[in-house]
């Protein structure tokens, strides 16, 4: 058995959409398309912050025994919602 001509494709085709209707098939697309649509964005923003030149300070070196003092920031005004 070789490969499928174009024709065995457009019949593969034309089951699925008598199969599923071509509504069932757009929100599929809709719905594929938004998941990867999340899944680059949150890929983006992921990476954003693990890069030290992207950060407001510039890294500490810390000797052992050395006491670091500093103050909590509330992380919620950056997240976006």
């Amino acid at each position: 058995m070789g490969t499928f001509s174009i024709w065995h494709w457009l019949i593969v085709l034309l089951i699925v959409v008598l199969v599923f209707g071509t509504k069932k098939l757009r929100n599929i697309g809709e719905d594929l398309g938004g998941a990867v649509k999340g899944f680059k964005e949150g890929m983006r923003d992921g990476t954003a912050g693990s890069d030290p030149a992207d950060n407001d300070t510039p890294p500490q070196q810390i000797a052992s025994g050395q006491t670091i003092e500093g103050e909590v920031k509330d992380i919620k005004d950056k997240v976006k919602s």
